[in-house]
């Protein structure tokens, strides 16, 4: 009968690929093998129906499971090991036994207490907190405080939309990539190879989040980067275009394993997708040098491609003329006329002590030069050319700064900082040398493994996270977007490793920023470990299943051990921050000519191994970073104990985090309440009793530094009354702000 109603009411709906979808999830329920066979294969009629555009299922809601929730009458559960969304209410509890009612079938069940688990679905009203887990301090004088939220990341984003609502500068995620394997989960169901609709639950997925997401950045100056392989990578720009139509989106290419992973068949596989999606004024910062000023690269005035020869179109007919040069001084000491298509080069005016100057290649080909005598004659004038010995053919060789020098000169971009013996200009780049990023990232710093997996395999261990990003590629790919924004807000609310938080670290190292990092991460364990832990009779919940998830044996782990400087048995770890990579270095020399097998004067590389980030070479991986970092487990509150103002210490945490996570989080040693909470240290003050208002008042006068007030009171006119004084500072009435927050965050 459940499934005639979700046709009937589905019918008349245009979206009927939502209806197979749905069909889908509940036919999973069915015991009855025989029909659950003959419905499948109805649905499969409808599975072959074509559309045009992306199209995707809204599967059923998604259940989280609230382990620290108790299990009261009316509860809706889960079976711990079992589908999630598979709800029961809870009818009577009998000490350890739990009568529950199914909702799909109203068939009543008896389960024992430790075998099911509160669940909340999609769209319910829900009233988060964070519980204290951990912390790592590395910085006791430093206000700077990451944090790491163990939770399923649709709930912590609504969370953080309390938060952080159009407050973020830049969003950082990595998804799973559904690669086919048990590697990410739907309604706490591994999703497989074997799931015909694994592209439309992972799209319904990220669509959820991204939406949320959405609320987080900053529509006036912010960037989101989503990391993506082929396998989902056209579906996920669909979903990107749709969720933000009119904002600048862009894909970039980045080679993250240079030796290819093997795929039969297949080129092998070496790199994957990032999508940019910039919000207002957010733009490229194209990279800069290490800060130093370095000389400008002067042009050689001789053309080089064939081209713009002598007699062609494009190299110009008033390009081929003489350069004398004295041959004492080196110095230019006139530019004669251009030559007509008919004249010879040998048969112009001789000037004595000077060599006249063609431009002609080694083998003997008459190019151009690359601007014409007049303006030549002008740069010579500026003292922005140069000579240098050349070769049989042309025995001088000539570099310029092209007229735009002086433009760059006002702008403050390039300076003169002196003069050479021969009288040129010295021009140097003020903020180091600009480099114009392309949509292909192949440096030889962002290979996977080498830079992840070996990274994270000294620091915790290998074998415990597959395939963690190069932290050089994260902090790249962020300083391409933050460079600039020294106290930036990064989210990854995808966090796997916990790449992100140390790239972060790394950035704020190069150039001691403020930049504030949280990740949120689920608990999961991998499906092996699930089943081994099931059949030593462990739960989800237990100490000994979570100790194994990622928050707990991972991402924390590696956040707590790059701070300290150290991998998981405490001792130091080896090596710098620089990256040694081979690389080519420019020096002076000498070159062959291989058809003549004469000696000339040219540019010479050498093979070594330099560090690809200088600014990075002197910290020591044993350094770890000057900074703090907190470990959260997102729990939840019943919105009456709250209503009532009885678990404010519980709450803390929340408000901490929304006046800034400004030094160490506070906590309450007492369940005994204070009238007040001033905490300069947190730059933050709570009025708990509105009675003691006066007293609160005069206390916030003793502190300009406070700049997030927290007032409790049912009162809407005593809330405005007592902020009027307030001006200037960011101001909550509690319970009412966060209670109404979370009323109308359904998601619906």
């Amino acid at each position: 009968m459940e499934l005639i109603t979700i046709l009937k009411k589905r019918r008349s709906q245009k979206n009927e690929v939502e209806t197979v979808a749905l069909l889908q999830d509940l036919i999973q329920q069915i015991d009855d093998p025989t029909l659950r066979d003959r419905i499948l294969q109805e649905t499969d009629k409808l599975i072959k129906q074509k559309k045009f555009g992306l199209v995707f299922e809204e599967h059923l809601p998604e259940c989280t499971p609230l382990y620290d929730v108790p299990i009261r009458v009316g509860s809706k559960v889960a079976l711990k090991t079992g589908y999630v969304s598979d709800i029961y209410t809870v009818v009577k509890i009998d000490s350890d036994k739990v009568l529950c009612d199914r909702r799909e079938t109203h068939e009543q069940k008896i389960f024992k207490l430790d075998e099911i688990v509160v669940v909340a679905e999609f769209g319910e009203p829900i009233y988060p907190t964070l519980k204290l887990i951990d912390t790592v301090e590395n910085a006791p004088d430093s206000d700077l405080w990451h944090t790491l939220i163990e939770a399923d990341n649709y709930h912590a984003l609504q969370l953080l939309e309390y938060l952080y609502a159009e407050k973020v500068d830049c969003i950082y995620i990595d998804p799973p990539y559904n690669t086919g394997a048990k590697d990410w989960k739907y309604n706490n169901d591994y999703v497989d190879s074997s799931d015909a609709y694994r592209h439309s639950k992972w799209l319904s997925m990220m669509e959820k989040r991204l939406k949320l997401a959405k609320k987080l950045l900053n529509p006036e100056d912010s960037v989101l980067i989503v990391t993506i392989d082929e396998k989902e990578y056209l579906h996920l720009g669909c979903l990107l275009e749709e969720i933000f139509s009119g904002e600048t989106m862009q894909m970039v290419s980045i080679t993250i394993n240079p030796s290819g992973a093997k795929r039969d068949n297949l080129f092998s596989r070496s790199d994957e997708y990032a999508y940019i999606i910039l919000f207002g004024n957010a733009q490229v910062v194209h990279p800069k040098g290490n800060g130093d000023e370095r000389e400008v690269r002067w042009w050689y005035l001789r053309r080089t491609d064939y081209a713009s020869r002598r007699g062609t179109v494009k190299g110009g007919v008033a390009q081929f003329y003489p350069i004398y040069v004295d041959d004492k001084t080196m110095k230019i000491v006139a530019i004669g006329e251009a030559l007509k298509p008919e004249q010879s080069r040998f048969d112009v005016p001789a000037i004595e002590g000077a060599t006249p100057v063609f431009p002609v290649r080694d083998d003997g080909v008459e190019m151009n030069w690359g601007i014409t005598g007049d303006s030549l004659q002008q740069l010579c004038k500026e003292g922005v050319v140069r000579v240098s010995p050349g070769s049989k053919n042309q025995p001088y060789v000539f570099r310029y700064l092209s007229a735009n020098y002086v433009d760059k000169i006002k702008s403050g971009r390039w300076a003169v900082r002196g003069l050479r013996e021969d009288g040129t200009k010295i021009v140097v780049e003020t903020e180091g040398k600009v480099t114009r990023t392309t949509t292909v990232w192949q440096n030889k710093s962002y290979d996977a493994g080498q830079y992840g997996t070996s990274v994270l395999g000294e620091i915790i261990g290998s074998g415990k996270f597959t395939f963690p990003k190069s932290v050089y590629a994260v902090m790249d790919t962020l300083k391409y977007f933050i460079a600039n924004k020294k106290n930036a807000l990064v989210i990854d609310f995808f966090a796997g490793s916990g790449t992100t938080m140390h790239a972060v670290n790394l950035l704020n190292s190069i150039d001691n920023g403020h930049r504030r990092c949280i990740m949120v991460t689920n608990n999961e364990v991998s499906a092996d470990e699930a089943k081994a832990l099931d059949e030593k009779g462990y739960r989800p919940g237990d100490k000994e299943w979570d100790r194994l998830g990622i928050a707990r044996y991972v991402t924390w782990p590696r956040t707590v051990c790059s701070i300290k400087g150290c991998n998981i048995d405490g001792k130091p770890l080896d090596g710098n921050y620089g990256c040694n990579v081979e690389q080519y270095t420019e020096i002076e020399g000498e070159i062959v000519n291989p058809e003549t097998g004469k000696k000339i004067r040219g540019k010479v590389y050498k093979k070594e191994k330099e560090p690809a980030y200088p600014e990075l070479a002197d910290l020591k991986m044993s350094d770890g970073f000057k900074t703090n970092a907190v470990f959260f487990k997102l729990s939840f509150l019943d919105k009456t104990s709250v209503a009532l103002g009885r678990q404010f210490k519980e709450l803390l945490p929340v408000l901490w985090m929304k006046g800034g996570a400004i030094g160490k989080c506070p906590a309450l040693e007492s369940d005994e309440l204070p009238e007040m909470l001033i905490l300069p240290q947190n730059k933050m003050a709570v009025l708990i009793n509105e009675i003691y208002y006066s007293e609160f008042d005069a206390e916030l006068s003793q502190h300009p530094e406070i700049q997030t007030v927290f007032i409790v009171t049912d009162s809407e006119i005593a809330y405005r009354s007592m902020i009027r004084a307030y001006d200037g500072k960011t101001c909550y009435q509690l319970y009412r702000d966060y209670l109404d927050n979370f009323r109308i965050n359904t998601g619906r």
